[in-house]
């Protein structure tokens, strides 16, 4: 079991600074098949209304995520990223793998509101005492609190599926038997900038920027996902591969929520050797 959990941390290694990895390789091992306790009595209901019996204890693997109280509700859930992901598994296992989520909201309207405008319709556990969390004490960092577990609910997997395509990767190896299968070779890429600042703004006003990605490498270069720290950034870009010498533009869309200013980081995820890129937008809304 070990050698899938130290992948996870392997492949977090290759972008964090080196005052990251110790925490890392604690968090790697801390949980490598650790149990998940559950509360005894979790309720279920979808949008927040329907209650509903959600049965996850006998399957063979499942998808567990805990989501704090801690910062931006809609910015942690990503919920389009998680129907898709869904999805994706319900595709290759038939169905077989529950996803369970549990929310420790700090505004339930907020919550709801937020699950009724993305149309999540799956079943999640409002968890208001936290009880999930004071059973198990997960790690404060938002991408170690998902975890894929097997029938005696022991962690087989750290990380979060949705917010690193790497990760996702080692979950559907895991679910359908599969392993990893064989990446694309590695090439080199130069982006034109790393920061963009929109400087002040009134908060009607839509605010775009172009980064250029060029392929400096000898192979394709293939952008396997980008990432927004915030569901108010969007970003649009061409998915063909990219040859050698030829550039791709990423446009980065901020539609301001409130007023202030902000900073938020777009990552990108590719075969160059350089992957992920982290990004950074900011600017003042009046």
């Amino acid at each position: 079991m070990k050698h899938i959990i130290l992948s996870v941390a392997i492949l977090f290694f290759v972008s964090c600074q080196e005052s990251e990895k110790d925490m890392i390789s604690r968090l790697v091992h801390e949980w490598d098949g650790k149990e998940i306790k559950f509360p005894a009595r979790s309720i279920f209901t979808i949008q927040g209304k329907d209650t509903v019996d959600f049965d996850f204890k006998d399957a063979e693997y499942k998808v567990v995520t805990y989501v704090d109280s801690i910062g931006c509700t809609s910015c942690k859930l990503q919920l389009d990223r998680w129907k898709a992901f869904i999805a994706e598994v319900d595709s290759l296992t038939g169905g077989t793998v529950p996803f369970v989520f549990y929310f420790h909201p700090k505004d339930m309207r907020d919550l709801r509101y937020t699950v009724r405008l993305d149309n999540f319709k799956h079943p999640v556990c409002c968890d208001n005492d936290d009880e999930f969390n004071r059973l198990n004490r997960f790690p404060s960092e938002m991408m170690f609190q998902t975890f894929l577990l097997d029938k005696a609910n022991k962690v087989q997997v750290i990380g979060n599926p949705v917010l690193n395509p790497q990760v996702k990767e080692l979950y559907i190896g895991k679910v359908t038997g599969k392993g990893k299968q064989p990446g694309t070779s590695a090439t080199k890429m130069t982006i034109d900038q790393k920061e963009y600042d929109f400087g002040t703004f009134p908060m009607s006003e839509r605010q775009e920027c172009i980064f250029r990605i060029t392929n400096t490498g000898s192979s394709l270069l293939m952008v396997q996902d980008v990432i927004t720290s915030c569901g108010c950034t969007k970003v649009e870009y061409d998915k063909r591969p990219v040859p050698p010498g030829r550039s791709m533009d990423l446009k980065v869309i901020y539609e301001a929520e409130e007023s202030g200013h902000f900073t938020k980081v777009v990552t990108v995820y590719s075969n160059a050797e350089t992957s992920p890129v982290r990004l950074r937008i900011a600017g003042n809304v009046k």
